[in-house]
């Protein structure tokens, strides 16, 4: 109905109509003010991988430390994601009850169904923490205290990689998979991967798809050595 009044509108002279990537139909007025919204063009148009590399990371992380008065907050971010393959929303609703610095332990409560775990936290991770600690349960908050959104991930990590002039652009989903490639590289199993990052293997059958707790805590004490190794932690 709205299309055929906008035909017989004389201001207008001429419409077309398309689809957006969700399949919405979207209405472009060609001779009015009104435009359609540009289509978003593939990743490889934007970037040549969508991962960081460990010395890239490491880039990352120091301008992020070094750029403006929250560097802190926004290193130990970044690390966070990084080193335990976090979302944007399981790193900003994050919360102290999740974390144990006395034991070295962080529980990590998955987004999109995953399998929640308990990773170990090692000496970066535990000092970019300590100096966190404010009156507020979440991890991550604002100057008023109130907790981080995904956006400001997005924009804090956009703007970082910029600083740490990255050879493209980058957003915060590319952390997670930087933790996938390397611990593939480093030759873990599909299995041990995916439960660190908290998949759910749904083509395996049920016995092995979960981990018995001896070998869950093992994979990922392996794992999760493997950074601390490569980060030459203490």
């Amino acid at each position: 109905m709205a299309v055929r009044q906008l035909r017989q509108d004389r201001s207008v002279a001429s419409i077309d109509t398309c689809c957006d990537a969700g399949g919405r139909r979207l209405v472009c007025l060609v001779g009015h003010k009104s435009r359609c919204l540009p289509r978003r063009l593939p990743n490889s148009a934007y970037r040549v991988r969508e991962y960081l590399t460990e010395k890239e990371v490491d880039r990352l992380i120091e301008a992020a430390r070094k750029r403006g008065r929250n560097g802190a907050k926004d290193a130990a971010a970044i690390l966070l994601a990084y080193r335990h393959g976090l979302r944007a929303a399981e790193l900003c609703s994050l919360r102290w009850s999740q974390i144990d610095l006395r034991n070295g332990r962080l529980h990590v409560n998955r987004a999109k169904g995953g399998i929640e775990s308990v990773h170990p936290l090692h000496g970066p991770e535990l000092r970019a923490l300590r100096p966190l600690q404010r009156q507020s349960p979440y991890v991550f908050t604002t100057e008023a205290g109130t907790p981080v959104t995904t956006s400001w991930f997005l924009r804090m990590i956009q703007r970082t990689g910029r600083a740490a002039k990255l050879p493209f652009p980058i957003h915060p989903h590319m952390l997670r998979h930087s933790t996938g490639y390397k611990l593939a590289n480093q030759g873990e199993n599909t299995r041990s991967l995916a439960h660190y990052l908290g998949h759910r293997i749904k083509t395996l059958p049920p016995p092995l798809t979960t981990l018995a707790p001896p070998t869950t805590a093992i994979a990922l004490s392996i794992l999760s050595i493997c950074f601390c190794i490569s980060a030459r932690c203490s």
